[in-house]
C-alpha cells in the first residue's frame, strides 16, 4: 500500500495549451534518480521546452529541467538530462504511429506524482502557426465578452 495517496501536481506546461493542438493524451512513468525524485517533492521542475522523442523503441523526455536537489552531495543529477518514460509496447507503437506525420510531436503537458509514483502527461500535438494562435486568443476574448454581456442581462 502507498504511503501518499491521491494525485499531487508538481508542474503543468500551460504554453503547451498556446503553441500546440493537443490531439491524443497518455499518461507515462519516469525513471528518475534519488536526488530527482526529492526535487520533485519540493515541487521543482520546468516543462517549458520538453519534449519527447521515440528511439529504438523506447521512448525519452527530452529538455525537462529538474532542478538539483538542493542537499544533494556528488551524487547529485544533471538538470536537463535524458529521461526514460515507462509504456507498455502497443502504447509506443501507437505513438510512433501517430507521429510519423509531418508537424506531429509528443510535449508533456503535466508532471505529477500518483499514489507516490511520478508520472508524466504525454499529449501528442501539432505545431500551431502565428495566425492560428491569434484566432485561438480572439475566440477566446469572443466568448469572454458574449459571457459578460449574458452575466449582466441576468443581474
Amino acid at each position: 500500500m502507498p504511503a501518499e495517496r491521491g494525485r499531487k501536481l508538481i508542474a503543468t506546461n500551460r504554453r503547451a495549451w498556446h503553441d500546440y493542438r493537443i490531439g491524443d493524451v497518455h499518461e507515462a512513468g519516469l525513471v528518475l534518480t534519488g536526488t530527482e525524485v526529492k526535487a520533485l517533492r519540493q515541487g521543482r521542475a520546468s516543462l517549458i521546452g520538453g519534449f519527447a522523442e521515440i528511439t529504438d523503441g523506447e521512448v525519452w523526455l527530452e529538455a525537462v529541467h529538474i532542478p538539483e536537489y538542493f542537499q544533494g552531495t556528488w551524487t547529485n543529477h544533471a538538470a536537463r538530462r535524458r529521461r526514460k518514460l515507462l509504456l507498455h509496447r502497443r502504447e509506443i507503437q501507437r505513438l510512433t504511429i501517430s507521429t510519423r506525420e509531418k508537424g506531429f510531436t509528443l510535449i508533456p503537458l503535466e508532471l505529477y506524482f500518483l499514489d507516490g509514483r511520478a508520472k508524466v502527461q504525454l499529449a501528442v500535438a501539432r505545431g500551431k502557426r502565428e495566425w492560428d494562435k491569434r484566432q485561438t486568443l480572439r475566440e477566446r476574448q469572443d466568448t469572454l465578452e458574449a459571457q459578460r454581456s449574458l452575466k449582466w442581462r441576468t443581474l
